[in-house]
């Protein structure tokens, strides 16, 4: 069976958008699956990402966090995040998180192009606008519940990559009716804000991502100290962003053990009520 996909605006004056996708011959009411985007944007993986849970059976939502109106703005176009991505895979890993061997990079590189690169990396990297991209989740999740004919009335989950792993996390946080998050190697909630979370959390990391897989014990006993439901997997020799077919951490064995296992918690999340 195909797929339908589109962009489509949401948001109380439609100022949002984001990539939407089910199967074209289902007319029923569908659950829904919210697809939070890595760094990287709604890109053609996370597009991907998205469908495969459309084939599944779900309607699934992947909201557009750099878009305002609409539109991206100027400086997180995705030509703009690609040639980012694409500088940053010319330099060893390690360059990556160090502002001083990065930025003599950046140097390097001919003026107009510096100038692109240094304005859209700020953008994407500095500091993360979790309250702006929050608001735009939980218009996400209202609208698939509320106003979306395709899902009015069913349950949402969220699943999130990265720093949208986060964002899911924050998600099950600020909506009480999210009916379950996952999230892949994304930093957890704070211990306060863990106290709100109504819905079942279940984390994928990579032992390698050692930035994120160490605070990952602490998190457990968090929620277990506050009754919240969570588990995770922890991969061995597995590297951050292990799901991303596109990058050069991608493990396959990982990626199909984990794409299984959050498929079995949405159904149980969703279907299973």
């Amino acid at each position: 069976m195909a797929l339908e996909t589109k962009w489509v605006r949401y948001g109380k004056n439609q100022e949002y958008i984001g990539y939407m996708a089910k199967m074209d011959q289902v007319n029923e009411n569908l659950p829904a699956v919210i697809v939070i985007q890595e760094i990287w944007g709604v890109d053609a993986h996370v597009q991907d990402i998205t469908e495969r849970f459309a084939q599944a059976g779900y309607l699934a939502f992947a909201p557009d966090l750099y878009a305002e109106n609409g539109e991206r703005i100027e400086d997180l176009k995705a030509e703009r995040v690609v040639e980012v991505r694409d500088f940053l895979d010319s330099l060893p890993h390690t360059v990556w998180n160090n502002p001083g061997e990065r930025e003599q990079a950046i140097r390097e590189l001919e003026e107009g192009k510096q100038n692109r690169v240094t304005k859209t990396f700020e953008k994407m990297f500095g500091g993360i606008q979790s309250s702006v991209y929050i608001e735009k989740l939980l218009a996400a999740t209202s609208f698939l519940r509320e106003e979306n004919e395709a899902t009015k009335g069913q349950g949402v989950v969220s699943i999130g990559f990265c720093m949208g792993g986060a964002l899911s996390g924050l998600l099950a946080c600020r909506d009480p009716q999210l009916k379950g998050a996952a999230i892949f190697y994304g930093n957890a909630p704070s211990e306060e804000e863990i106290k709100t979370i109504n819905c079942p959390v279940y984390g994928f990391y990579g032992e390698l991502d050692k930035r994120i897989s160490d605070n990952v014990p602490a998190f457990a006993d968090q929620m277990k100290s506050h009754n919240k439901l969570y588990k995770y997997e922890m991969y061995k020799d597995t590297h951050h962003a292990f799901f991303n077919d596109t990058r050069a951490s991608y493990k396959v064995s990982a990626a199909r053990d984990a794409f299984l296992k959050v498929l079995y918690f949405f159904h149980q999340a969703l279907v299973k009520e």
